[in-house]
């Protein structure tokens, strides 16, 4: 019997985890996973060069006040971002149609909206200004979200 349905070929595919404040490229058919808690998911991809990158952003809320969200935390993000996109870069050089999917998990802290707002608008305004497409953003809040994301296809699967 020959198992070579696309279920058999993503069961035996190289599996990475992203850690919080991290990201991991992939140019290869690998599968890119992470848990959000209080965090935000940046999936980077250029199908046709088949290769993306997942950023795991936390997005902790420690304070009623999303104004006190402090400049430094803000600009590492935002390096992060860059370092993101630009590895993806130099591993697909002839990527000329990135795309991005975002996806929340927002705490129910009182605040998290407001600061998830902030943080969001950034990481949308970094990349429309690196001319990566950005498609609708996911957020959710709740019990913490598995996200799977397979950057060869775009695939993105969240539970």
């Amino acid at each position: 019997m020959r198992r070579d349905g696309i279920q058999h070929r993503m069961s035996t595919q190289r599996e990475i985890t992203v850690a919080p404040d991290r990201f991991e490229v992939a140019a290869d058919d690998a599968i890119l996973i992470t848990e959000l808690s209080s965090a935000i998911a940046v999936c980077v991809y250029d199908a046709v060069e088949e290769a993306g990158a997942l950023l795991h952003l936390r997005c902790i809320v420690r304070s009623p006040n999303p104004i006190d969200m402090t400049d430094s935390t803000l600009a590492t993000e935002l390096l992060l971002l860059d370092r993101c996109v630009e590895s993806m870069r130099e591993v697909a050089p002839s990527a000329r149609n990135l795309q991005a999917r975002v996806v929340a998990h927002m705490s129910d802290h009182p605040g998290a909206q407001e600061t998830f707002d902030i943080v969001l608008n950034m990481v949308q305004d970094f990349l429309n200004d690196a001319g990566v497409r950005v498609l609708p953003l996911d957020v959710a809040a709740g019990q913490f979200r598995a996200l799977r994301f397979r950057p060869s296809m775009g695939w993105l699967q969240m539970r």
